[in-house]
Protein backbone atom coordinates (compact mmCIF):
# COMPACT_ATOMS: atom_id res chain seq x y z
CA UNK A 1 0.00 0.00 0.00
CA UNK A 2 1.54 3.07 -1.19
CA UNK A 3 1.79 6.31 1.38
CA UNK A 4 -0.83 8.24 -0.85
CA UNK A 5 -2.91 5.61 -0.21
CA UNK A 6 -2.86 5.21 3.68
CA UNK A 7 -2.58 8.77 4.07
CA UNK A 8 -5.82 9.09 2.38
CA UNK A 9 -7.78 6.94 4.53
CA UNK A 10 -6.18 7.96 7.97
CA UNK A 11 -7.15 11.69 6.63
CA UNK A 12 -11.03 10.77 6.13
CA UNK A 13 -12.85 12.45 8.75
CA UNK A 14 -14.42 8.79 10.33
CA UNK A 15 -11.01 8.08 10.33
CA UNK A 16 -9.85 11.14 12.43
CA UNK A 17 -12.32 10.51 14.56
CA UNK A 18 -11.64 6.93 15.38
CA UNK A 19 -7.64 8.28 15.82
CA UNK A 20 -9.22 10.68 18.23
CA UNK A 21 -10.19 8.00 20.68
CA UNK A 22 -8.08 7.23 23.50
CA UNK A 23 -8.13 3.55 23.48
CA UNK A 24 -7.04 1.23 20.55
CA UNK A 25 -6.03 -2.82 21.00
CA UNK A 26 -2.02 -3.61 20.20
CA UNK A 27 -1.76 -7.13 18.12
CA UNK A 28 2.57 -8.20 18.12
CA UNK A 29 3.87 -11.47 18.02
CA UNK A 30 5.15 -12.45 21.47
CA UNK A 31 8.37 -13.87 23.09
CA UNK A 32 6.97 -17.54 22.95
CA UNK A 33 5.80 -16.97 19.43
CA UNK A 34 2.06 -16.86 20.23
CA UNK A 35 -0.26 -13.84 18.83
CA UNK A 36 -1.04 -11.37 21.80
CA UNK A 37 -3.60 -8.23 21.46
CA UNK A 38 -3.71 -5.81 24.14
CA UNK A 39 -6.05 -3.14 24.92
CA UNK A 40 -3.84 0.29 25.37
CA UNK A 41 -4.07 4.06 25.64
CA UNK A 42 -2.52 5.93 22.36
CA UNK A 43 -2.52 9.23 20.84
CA UNK A 44 -2.24 10.05 17.33
CA UNK A 45 0.10 12.99 16.73
CA UNK A 46 -0.75 13.11 12.60
CA UNK A 47 1.33 10.60 11.27
CA UNK A 48 1.87 7.75 13.91
CA UNK A 49 0.32 6.23 16.36
CA UNK A 50 1.91 6.77 20.21
CA UNK A 51 1.24 4.04 22.68
CA UNK A 52 3.42 4.59 26.75
CA UNK A 53 4.59 1.71 28.75
CA UNK A 54 6.63 0.94 31.61
CA UNK A 55 10.12 0.21 30.78
CA UNK A 56 10.02 -3.50 32.10
CA UNK A 57 7.31 -4.73 30.32
CA UNK A 58 7.24 -7.84 28.93
CA UNK A 59 5.87 -6.65 25.08
CA UNK A 60 9.01 -4.59 24.86
CA UNK A 61 11.22 -7.48 24.70
CA UNK A 62 8.69 -9.24 21.83
CA UNK A 63 8.83 -5.44 19.97
CA UNK A 64 12.13 -5.15 19.68
CA UNK A 65 12.72 -8.99 18.39
CA UNK A 66 9.49 -8.55 15.68
CA UNK A 67 8.77 -4.29 15.18
CA UNK A 68 5.72 -5.65 13.10
CA UNK A 69 2.85 -4.36 14.43
CA UNK A 70 -1.78 -3.99 14.14
CA UNK A 71 -3.41 -1.79 15.77
CA UNK A 72 -7.67 -1.74 16.07
CA UNK A 73 -9.91 0.81 17.14
CA UNK A 74 -13.48 0.41 16.94
CA UNK A 75 -17.13 1.75 18.24
CA UNK A 76 -19.36 -0.26 20.55
CA UNK A 77 -22.67 0.74 18.47
CA UNK A 78 -24.26 -0.95 15.40
CA UNK A 79 -22.87 -0.68 12.88
CA UNK A 80 -19.67 -0.91 14.36
CA UNK A 81 -16.63 1.34 12.88
CA UNK A 82 -13.38 -0.14 12.31
CA UNK A 83 -10.00 1.02 11.77
CA UNK A 84 -7.73 -1.41 10.92
CA UNK A 85 -3.49 -0.14 10.64
CA UNK A 86 -1.11 -2.40 10.40
CA UNK A 87 2.43 -0.97 10.81
CA UNK A 88 6.02 -1.07 12.55
CA UNK A 89 7.20 0.35 15.79
CA UNK A 90 10.45 2.09 17.22
CA UNK A 91 10.74 2.08 20.96
CA UNK A 92 11.80 5.42 22.30
CA UNK A 93 12.77 5.32 26.14
CA UNK A 94 12.46 8.77 27.67
CA UNK A 95 13.06 10.32 31.31
CA UNK A 96 9.96 10.98 33.21
CA UNK A 97 6.64 11.06 31.80
CA UNK A 98 6.33 11.07 27.94
CA UNK A 99 4.09 14.35 27.54
CA UNK A 100 1.75 11.45 24.94
CA UNK A 101 1.14 9.71 28.20
CA UNK A 102 -0.15 12.30 29.61
CA UNK A 103 -2.69 13.39 26.70
CA UNK A 104 -3.52 10.26 26.02
CA UNK A 105 -5.16 9.86 29.46
CA UNK A 106 -6.35 13.27 29.58
CA UNK A 107 -9.54 12.44 28.36
CA UNK A 108 -11.32 9.87 31.06
CA UNK A 109 -13.72 12.34 33.27
CA UNK A 110 -11.84 12.83 36.15
CA UNK A 111 -12.17 16.38 38.09
CA UNK A 112 -8.88 18.87 38.07
CA UNK A 113 -8.16 17.51 41.70
CA UNK A 114 -8.56 13.66 40.44
CA UNK A 115 -5.76 14.73 37.93
CA UNK A 116 -3.44 16.49 40.24
CA UNK A 117 -3.49 13.60 42.67
CA UNK A 118 -3.57 10.71 39.32
CA UNK A 119 -0.69 12.69 37.45
CA UNK A 120 1.20 13.11 41.05
CA UNK A 121 1.01 9.03 41.40
CA UNK A 122 2.00 8.56 37.78
CA UNK A 123 5.24 10.85 38.18
CA UNK A 124 5.97 8.99 41.57
CA UNK A 125 5.22 5.79 40.04
CA UNK A 126 7.57 5.72 36.75
CA UNK A 127 11.16 7.58 36.14
CA UNK A 128 10.88 6.79 32.37
CA UNK A 129 8.75 5.43 30.05
CA UNK A 130 9.26 3.41 26.75
CA UNK A 131 6.98 5.08 23.50
CA UNK A 132 6.04 2.64 21.58
CA UNK A 133 5.86 4.81 18.47
CA UNK A 134 3.96 2.93 14.98
CA UNK A 135 4.29 4.14 11.72
CA UNK A 136 1.23 2.95 9.17
CA UNK A 137 1.97 1.21 6.41
CA UNK A 138 -1.40 -0.24 5.76
CA UNK A 139 -4.85 1.11 6.44
CA UNK A 140 -8.36 0.29 6.24
CA UNK A 141 -11.60 2.11 7.34
CA UNK A 142 -14.95 -0.05 7.64
CA UNK A 143 -18.12 1.87 8.39
CA UNK A 144 -20.52 -1.16 6.88
CA UNK A 145 -21.96 1.54 4.56
CA UNK A 146 -19.52 2.41 1.98
CA UNK A 147 -16.37 0.48 3.17
CA UNK A 148 -17.22 -3.53 4.32
CA UNK A 149 -14.76 -6.28 4.98
CA UNK A 150 -12.70 -8.02 2.23
CA UNK A 151 -14.24 -11.16 2.42
CA UNK A 152 -18.00 -9.39 2.45
CA UNK A 153 -17.12 -7.10 -0.28
CA UNK A 154 -16.51 -10.31 -2.39
CA UNK A 155 -19.90 -11.82 -1.18
CA UNK A 156 -21.48 -8.95 -2.58
CA UNK A 157 -19.60 -8.93 -5.93
CA UNK A 158 -20.54 -12.90 -6.25
CA UNK A 159 -24.01 -11.79 -5.42
CA UNK A 160 -24.06 -9.36 -8.06
CA UNK A 161 -22.70 -11.50 -10.66
CA UNK A 162 -24.94 -14.51 -9.74
CA UNK A 163 -28.41 -12.10 -9.91
CA UNK A 164 -26.20 -11.02 -13.42
CA UNK A 165 -26.51 -14.12 -14.84
CA UNK A 166 -30.38 -14.59 -13.48
CA UNK A 167 -29.39 -17.45 -11.66
CA UNK A 168 -30.07 -16.39 -8.09
CA UNK A 169 -32.26 -14.29 -5.76
CA UNK A 170 -32.24 -13.46 -2.50
CA UNK A 171 -34.50 -16.50 -1.50
CA UNK A 172 -34.52 -19.27 -3.51
CA UNK A 173 -37.79 -21.37 -3.06
CA UNK A 174 -36.28 -24.90 -4.18
CA UNK A 175 -33.41 -24.42 -1.16
CA UNK A 176 -32.77 -26.68 1.57
CA UNK A 177 -35.12 -26.45 4.18
CA UNK A 178 -37.84 -25.02 1.77
CA UNK A 179 -40.92 -26.27 0.26
CA UNK A 180 -43.17 -26.30 -2.84
CA UNK A 181 -45.96 -27.67 -1.85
Amino acid sequence: MTNDRIAEILNRPLSQEMLARDLCRLAYVAKDGTPRNIPIAFAWNGKEAVMCTSKNAPKLASLRRNPAVAITIDTEVHPPKILLVRGTVELDEVDGISEEYLEMNGSYGMTAEQRVEWEAEVRSLYDGMVRIVMTPTWAKLIDFETTLPSAVEELVQQRAERQQRGGDTAVRSEGPGTSTS
